[in-house]
């Protein structure tokens, strides 16, 4: 069993990391044209690397079919909101809807929320296609933006894993730890949402 004070050490120490890196807006970091641009995008905002780790988290703690269907369903619609929004058709409410994904999330993993795998699709589908979203509209109407978004799904992909592989690693022994990150994912949520991260 793991002593509370080194839980609150180590939730302190994954809070002061996520607040020395930057959360870049959405729109206009960069070129959107190459596979390189879109595989670095992601590791490039607080918000991105936390919700895709938090992903995996979860999947980790939930076992079984989770820990593919939800990474793959996160990828899978994030692509589809990635083409709508290079198709410029509307999405309501993609900025709040990444924010909450941070908090919600966040809160799923450090609660260790056990839903149905299916429940779980819808909640990360529906948070994927504002991520998605964000970035399609992201891509300049003189790029195709394929290599972009096929960077940007590969990154995703890979800090799922890095989110599922802690998940198994520290939290099937260690399951307060992987709860301890998911509060942190949150709390850099709620950070986003008041600014000060």
């Amino acid at each position: 069993m793991i002593s509370a004070s080194t839980k609150r050490t180590t939730l302190a120490a994954i809070l002061l990391l996520a607040a020395a890196m930057p959360a870049y807006a959405h729109v206009g970091i960069g070129t959107t044209s190459s596979f390189v641009v879109g595989f670095a995008h992601p590791l490039s905002g607080l918000d991105h690397m936390t919700v895709m780790v938090a992903v995996g988290l979860w999947a980790a703690l939930k076992g079984g079919k989770a820990i593919w269907a939800w990474p793959l369903a996160f990828v899978g619609v994030m692509l589809v909101g990635g083409a709508l929004g290079m198709l410029h058709m509307p999405v309501p409410f993609v900025e709040p809807g990444i924010l909450a994904s941070v908090v919600a999330l966040g809160l799923l993993v450090a609660l260790a929320v056990d839903l149905p795998v299916s429940a779980g699709v819808a909640i990360i589908g529906l948070f994927a296609l504002f991520h998605g979203h964000a970035h399609g509209t992201e891509v300049p109407e003189n790029a195709g933006g394929l290599d972009y978004m096929a960077g940007f799904a590969a990154a995703t992909a890979l800090l799922h894993a890095i989110g599922i592989a802690a998940g198994l690693g520290v939290g099937l022994r260690f399951r307060g730890l992987a709860r301890a990150a998911g509060a942190a994912c949150a709390a850099v949520g709620v950070g986003l949402v008041f600014g000060v991260l």
